[in-house]
């Protein structure tokens, strides 16, 4: 609020004065002889155009160029200044290419000799500033130039808010776009520019069912940049130690201290060895299924024949599987039950239950 209430004053300030001082020079265009006024008509005319312009652009310059100003603002507070100084050097230096071809593009014969050389300074500058805003990391390390990481509080807007690294199990499972959408995420959700290439390399496999949950990866991560309004980070911090995806994303957890967000039993296993901290999707769907107790009756649609004889099974909302003892004669039906045994295993929660 702070930050667009300074924007909207520096905006009406910079549009008085701009728009005053144009006023003033009109000023020169009026007739004077023909003016009548007690004051000198030259000085008088001046001061009121200068008043009436000044107050023209200081209410219509921040109408017209506010929100443009403010989405530019709001894009260069995420960038971080390591970001900043290699996109500068990038265009310096694809100016400083264009500048080389200057002179022998300038005596090519008209029209190509005048034009040339300047749409080139934009061509090289815009590439410079491309290739080093995607790959300043890459460029820097190959030069041995030492970055500093990336922090959490720099990722997130909201420092107080933990950021969470997503792995490409979660991704594709797609359950993590709903959470986020109810609004139990809070902080910002980071994806490593490795874990982006994995589910990259998974989505271009020649495997139809490997190929079909790559892509279905790639558009949760869509969805969620689309709904989350800028919470999805791509960062390219990338610990180079180790090939293995799992490795660097437990890597770049430990030196952020945040949370990994993951479906890997794996993982899971690996990173709670290591001290971090880890958030299961499996083990949250798990905890908010519905809370049955022995005793209680509900009603369910026995679906198909259970394992052992006369057995039926049926199924609750949240999928938790229900077997019925002797209903496999109500085969299609929807009957009433009573719960007489909830188990919890490893694949989920298993309730027992007879007519």
């Amino acid at each position: 609020m702070k930050t667009n209430s300074s924007i909207q004053i520096g905006l009406r300030i910079s549009g008085g004065v701009v728009l005053g001082l144009i006023g003033w020079s009109l000023a020169d265009l009026f007739p004077y002889e023909n003016l009548l006024s007690p004051l000198d008509n030259r000085f008088f005319s001046h001061v009121l155009l200068l008043i009436v312009f000044g107050l023209i652009g200081a209410i219509m310059l921040p109408t017209l160029a506010g929100r443009s100003l403010m989405v530019m603002y709001e894009r260069i507070s995420k960038i971080s200044a390591v970001q900043i100084i290699a996109n500068f050097i990038g265009m310096v230096g694809g100016l400083l290419l264009a500048a080389l071809l200057a002179f022998p593009l300038a005596r090519l014969p008209e029209p190509f000799g005048p034009v040339l050389p300047f749409l080139a300074a934009i061509a090289f500058a815009s590439l410079g500033l491309g290739v080093m805003g995607l790959r300043y990391r890459e460029i820097f390390r190959i030069l041995n130039i030492r970055l500093p990481e990336s922090k959490p509080e720099e990722l997130s807007p909201h420092p107080h808010k933990e950021p969470m690294l997503l792995d490409t199990s979660v991704i594709i499972d797609g359950r993590i776009a709903d959470i986020a959408g109810a609004g139990f995420i809070r902080g910002d959700m980071i994806v490593p520019r490795f874990v982006l290439n994995e589910l990259q390399y998974v989505a271009d496999s020649t495997e139809s069912l490997r190929r079909v949950r790559g892509r279905r990866g790639l558009e949760v991560l869509r969805r969620l940049q689309r709904e989350q309004e800028n919470r999805v980070k791509i960062v390219d911090d990338d610990p180079g130690e180790s090939p293995r995806v799992d490795e660097k994303l437990v890597m770049l957890a430990k030196r952020w201290q945040c949370p990994i967000v993951t479906n890997d039993y794996n993982l899971n296993k690996v990173a709670s060895l290591q001290g971090v901290p880890v958030m299961n999707i499996n083990e949250l769907a798990n905890a908010v299924k519905s809370v049955l107790i022995p005793g209680e009756m509900l009603d369910i649609e026995i679906i198909q024949e259970g394992k052992e004889a006369g057995q039926g099974v049926g199924y609750l909302d949240d999928g938790t599987m229900v077997v019925v003892e002797e209903g496999r004669s109500y085969l299609n039906h929807t009957i009433p039950v009573t719960v007489t045994k909830v188990l919890q295993t490893a694949a989920g929660r298993l309730i027992f239950a007879k007519l």
